[in-house]
């Protein structure tokens, strides 16, 4: 099974890349459009020369190899895509040779964390409005809607949601996907030292959070945008199982 993951930045993705990669029959990939992307829109990211330099630029070979078989000889593959990395120029046709699943968190929470690793972020930096226009192309090609997991869910109850989707995806759940080894992974994406420090510290899930951040007004005025993209895919998220024992 091919299975692309597809979130804006600061959306627990790593974590998840990571729980599917702890399962041992999950090859992976990292943000594999990310040096397309960077080349063609010419922004300014960090360790942008070393993302470009290390990374595949053209993006119908990217395509290819994502609808290809599994690296390693795994039996499934597992494939991280930021949801903003999807400009003109990008081609999208080959998605329908995977299983797409899109992973959303509230906008307030995406921004109160990337604000602090990227100034002056605007919604096109963060994915959601890309992330609904995947949806919608995703559902209309397949006739039903794609999978949708709210990152809170899963931080409230790992075990439960890993299930769920487990199940939507025809997956057996197995337990090691709640626990990975510190430090990071060998395909984790040379941008890791910048944006991952929390995930490389951490063994599992991060534990339920807390109220909405409050945002300064510049903040906020971007969050109000995103939530209507936001709120509409919440509205198919895959649902905790009310059977299963909340985490602690």
């Amino acid at each position: 099974m091919r299975i692309a993951m597809w979130s804006g930045p600061r959306n627990l993705s790593t974590a998840m890349m990571y729980a599917f990669a702890a399962r041992g029959d999950c090859a992976i990939r990292d943000e594999p459009f990310y040096a397309a992307y960077l080349a063609r829109t010419g922004l300014d990211h960090p360790m942008r020369e070393a993302i470009i330099a290390s990374g595949e630029t053209d993006p119908a070979r990217i395509a290819a190899r994502l609808t290809g078989p599994a690296p390693g000889g795994k039996a499934h593959f597992y494939q991280k895509h930021m949801c903003q990395h999807m400009i003109e120029g990008i081609p999208r046709g080959w998605m329908t040779g995977v299983t797409n699943v899109f992973l959303i968190r509230h906008p307030a929470r995406v921004l109160a964390s990337f604000a602090d690793k990227y100034r002056s972020p605007t919604l096109a930096d963060l994915g959601f409005v890309q992330q609904a226009e995947l949806f919608d192309q995703v559902a209309a090609a397949t006739g039903a809607a794609p999978l949708v997991i709210d990152s809170a869910d899963i931080r409230t109850n790992p075990e439960a949601m890993l299930h769920r989707l487990c199940a939507a995806l025809g997956l057996a759940f197995t337990p090691a996907m709640l626990r990975w080894p510190p430090g990071g992974h060998p395909d984790d994406g040379p941008w890791a030292p910048v944006w991952y420090g929390a995930v490389h510290r951490s063994t599992g899930f991060a534990g339920p959070e807390g109220p909405l951040p409050v945002l300064p007004d510049s903040l906020s005025a971007i969050a109000d945008a995103a939530l209507p993209h936001y709120q509409r895919l919440a509205s198919h998220r895959l649902l905790p199982d009310p059977d299963m024992p909340r985490r602690g």
